[in-house]
């Protein structure tokens, strides 16, 4: 089984980026998993995409989410919502309209973040929902990850130390990885 796990972030040093790579650490050993994030894909504009075609960086990232049985978000929050460069990757990745079922179609997803906030991810997971199932994803609701207050709970090598929730990023895993298999 593959899961891709997709940082939103582009910051170096990002948590969701660290908090991405602990959950890919934590997966069960059946489980392959691939971290990737929004780098290198340029602003949608539908205008290049006549006149170019899919950027190599956009195609690799829809290529490495139709081959996977399960894909895992990991959104920071910006302002209560999802930050832009996430939402244009997968803006990106849903053209031309006609690869939506390939890339996106009834593929299992998980949510989860990290953010300095005391409210963790909540509002940019649930802003996700209404995307996900407009692209027809089959949402993994069981088990949530909002790691709230990051900065206390990941080390100066951004690790995530916090014991707690890495039993959560771990349980999180191991049902996700449950729930692709059941599909």
């Amino acid at each position: 089984m593959r899961i891709v796990i997709l940082s939103g972030s582009l910051r170096r040093g990002s948590w969701n980026t660290a908090l991405a790579h602990t959950l890919a650490e934590l997966a069960p050993e059946d489980c392959q998993t691939d971290v990737a994030t929004p780098a290198g894909i340029p602003v949608y504009d539908g205008d290049v995409e006549t006149e170019a075609g899919i950027p190599e960086a956009v195609a690799t990232l829809k290529d490495q989410v139709a081959a996977a049985d399960g894909l895992v978000l990991v959104t920071p929050e910006y302002n209560q919502g999802v930050p832009g460069p996430f939402k244009n990757a997968i803006d990106w990745m849903t053209r031309p309209p006609s690869d939506i079922s390939r890339v996106f179609g009834k593929k299992p997803v998980a949510l989860c973040g990290a953010s300095p906030s005391s409210a963790g991810t909540r509002s940019a997971q649930y802003a996700w929902l209404p995307v996900l199932r407009a692209l027809k994803t089959r949402l993994y609701s069981e088990r949530t990850l909002l790691v709230d207050n990051a900065s206390e709970r990941f080390d100066e090598q951004n690790r995530l130390i916090d014991q707690d929730m890495r039993k959560r990023a771990g349980s999180l895993m191991e049902g996700f990885c449950e729930f692709v298999r059941a599909q």
